[in-house]
């Protein structure tokens, strides 16, 4: 199964769902693992109205957006009638915007500086309300893509928690997508191990069951479920 049009019908979203939760289901037992230990985040940016009532009628209620304009607008008008939606936001967070995504967000998986956990910490004392974070690693130290680098990942841990009161759940990543995603999963768990995190987003459409292999707890699917990429 590769899905390629930018726009699959509902049965065929349907069909995806199932077949890539048998996949995380597989992947997980051949790892020794239970499971329901791996949350399937569905990557529902840029895609239609009707794609999303689609995988809402199918029954998944995980989702990852990446920006906090675009989820806004999806999600604002549906939510008072799905209160077991989680909304996850999975791309780069600027601080100016750190109140909006507060307000929405229940994880967010871009913490990547003390800036943005200062504004964080700050917008959850004004609306009284404490999302959960993940610090995002840049493990490849990929200059182009956001993320604390992995041996600065440890202080940025302690700031976020000791210093701002955060509730840091975990550990986010994105490999470089030209190498071999394995070791920079290896590396993300090593981080959270030590710091006691038990959270690891990690792995997508392409790579989702080899991050479930290394530890993975959440993995973030588009592409597998929806099709290409709507772009905006």
């Amino acid at each position: 199964m590769t899905p390629t049009s930018p726009a699959s019908s509902p049965a065929s979203i349907a069909e995806n769902l199932v077949e890539v939760r048998a996949r995380i289901d597989a992947a997980s037992r051949a790892a020794g693992r239970n499971p329901v230990a791996v949350t399937l985040t569905a990557v529902s940016k840029t895609q239609l109205p009707e794609a999303i009532d689609a995988i809402l009628a199918a029954g998944q209620r995980v989702f990852g957006e990446n920006r906090v304009q675009e989820a806004q607008g999806r999600w604002t008008k549906r939510l008072p009638g799905l209160s077991d939606l989680e909304l996850r936001l999975i791309g780069p967070l600027q601080t100016n915007k750190a109140e909006d995504a507060v307000a929405l967000f229940d994880v967010i998986e871009t913490l990547d500086r003390e800036k943005l956990a200062r504004a964080l910490a700050e917008a959850g004392q004004k609306l009284d309300r404490t999302p959960r974070v993940l610090i995002q690693v840049n493990t490849g130290a990929e200059p182009q893509k956001a993320g604390v680098l992995a041996d600065e990942a440890d202080a940025l841990i302690q700031v976020a928690r000791d210093t701002y009161g955060l509730k840091v759940d975990g550990l986010m990543c994105i490999p470089p997508a030209d190498e071999d995603a394995t070791p920079h999963f290896v590396l993300l768990k090593q981080i959270a191990d030590r710091n006691e995190l038990s959270v690891l987003s990690m792995g997508m459409s392409g790579d989702y069951e080899t991050a479930i292999r290394c530890g993975a707890t959440h993995v973030r699917v588009g592409t597998a479920l929806f099709g290409e990429r709507n772009r905006l």
